[in-house]
């Protein structure tokens, strides 16, 4: 609760004014120093760590509340609540892109349109994919590998996710759509808001009425209401940012057009869930329980650091897309250079901070429980190695998105996030066993990388931003 509480207060102060005390208003049309690219991505950085941080606060209470076997049974239902989610990630960054290339033509009133559209759109295919969802989590759990217990906790938790992942879905989408309506701000207090919701609903829930697993995900099941509800009001009505939901009819091609855009990040986290439920398996195998729970540990710490990387990717996508769009390349020169220096930056810092606060990050959800602790602290260890090398690749794939690249930023996406992991979790552990497992995200991330380096600098002459 303080941590949320001190982010918010370092929120206000670093956006409270600007030169000469006025407030700072910033626009997608600007040119972006450092101070002012900070100031406008500063908002999505903060709440996707905001958005981590209470998944930090639900790990927390289901490990040291409710029991080992409840913590590892979400760690096997979130991944596939997190694919499905991923149609949010998707629409989200693509429809994010067309917008903002939209509006720096100059189209506002067709900017609303393709905005109102999709909102729609994703509201009538949601609610179909969550009544499936309902309807089949317990085989699915089954399919798993869950068995006795773990397989109720598995379904419970799953059908009450399910009830509320149209807002979910939502809740993914808006987060790219107010970067590209000039309105982080907002953004963030809405993001705080839910995850202040699902925190304190977690404690009631799980701590004072003993609601168990059912606590945990209704908790966060309210939490993703407020997330994905409150931005729906908002563009509902009249408002001072660049969109409103208005009055549209079916642009199938510019659906298309969001989704190939946008596929790069619903690959990349439905390859995250696919890749995850392999981990599971790999460390049920080699670990049991222990190893799941292990695993479900070095998730939610990650969250943390990875955060960064994605709310700043996701801050400056609707500034590349609006340059590329109103064809500023001098701006767009000075974009690529300013993020790929802060990009290379802070994967060092990140990855030195890991390395120090290992041992209490880890301890927040296992000190109840030596070998569990000492399985997952050296696990993150060695996981945390790939912060050096992650952000590049989220923020190249974020870029080519922005381009309107979606076959580029999709390839990028599908070798980082799924082929290259398979490939690592099936080899590694058969020479390094359990340590294999923690190190196949550093050997993907570094394929990766090479392989973005490569794109970046193939496409430099094409879109002119080198």
């Amino acid at each position: 609760m303080q941590l949320q509480a001190n982010v918010v207060l370092f929120y206000h102060n670093i956006h409270k004014t600007g030169s000469g005390g006025k407030k700072l208003r910033i626009q997608l049309s600007n040119h972006f120093t450092y101070r002012r690219l900070f100031h406008f991505v500063i908002s999505p950085i903060l709440m996707m760590v905001c958005t981590s941080l209470y998944s930090i606060v639900d790990g927390f209470f289901v490990s040291n509340f409710v029991g080992k076997t409840s913590f590892a049974a979400v760690n096997l239902i979130m991944p596939i609540a997190m694919g499905v989610g991923s149609i949010g990630f998707m629409f989200g960054a693509g429809g994010s892109a067309i917008i903002s290339k939209t509006l720096g033509e100059g189209k506002h009133d067709k900017a609303n349109q393709y905005f109102s559209m999709l909102i729609y759109t994703t509201i009538i295919i949601s609610v179909v994919v969550s009544l499936i969802g309902i309807i089949f989590i317990r085989p699915i759990s089954a399919s798993l590998g869950a068995t006795g217990e773990l397989l109720e906790n598995c379904v419970i938790y799953g059908r009450i996710l399910f009830i509320s992942m149209t807002a979910f879905i939502l809740q993914n989408i808006f987060q790219n759509i107010f970067v590209a309506a000039e309105k982080p701000t907002l953004s963030l207090k809405i993001s705080i808001i839910a995850g202040l919701t699902n925190a304190i609903l977690d404690f009631l829930f799980m701590a004072v009425f003993n609601w168990g697993i059912a606590g945990a995900a209704v908790a966060t099941a309210i939490g993703q209401i407020v997330g994905g509800i409150v931005p729906m009001i908002y563009f509902a009505k009249k408002n001072d940012s660049l969109l409103q939901l208005t009055k549209t009819k079916f642009y199938g091609k510019i659906l298309l057009k969001i989704c190939t855009n946008g596929s790069s990040e619903m690959v990349t986290n439905l390859s995250s869930s696919l890749v995850s439920i392999l981990y599971n398996f790999q460390l049920m195998k080699i670990a049991g329980e222990n190893g799941l729970a292990a695993y479900g540990i070095i998730m939610y710490v990650n969250f943390t650091f990875t955060a960064i990387f994605i709310g700043f990717s996701i801050g400056t996508t609707p500034i590349v897309g609006y340059h590329y769009g109103a064809a500023n390349h001098d701006e767009l020169k000075s974009l690529f250079d300013k993020s790929i220096k802060l990009i290379i930056g802070s994967g060092v810092v990140l990855t030195l901070l890991a390395g120090v606060f290992a041992a209490p990050l880890v301890k927040i959800f296992a000190s109840y429980d030596i070998e569990l602790f000492t399985m997952a602290y050296h696990g993150f260890r060695l996981y945390s190695i790939s912060f050096m090398l992650m952000g590049i690749n989220i923020w190249g794939s974020a870029f080519f998105t922005a381009l309107n690249n979606g076959i580029v930023s999709a390839t990028l996406s599908f070798l980082r996030t799924l082929v290259f992991q398979v490939i690592a979790i099936l080899i590694l552990p058969i020479f390094f066993g359990i340590n294999g497992i923690w190190l196949a995200v550093v050997v993907s991330e570094l394929l990766a990388l090479l392989v973005t380096v490569t794109f970046l600098i193939k496409n430099k002459t094409k879109y002119l931003y080198a």
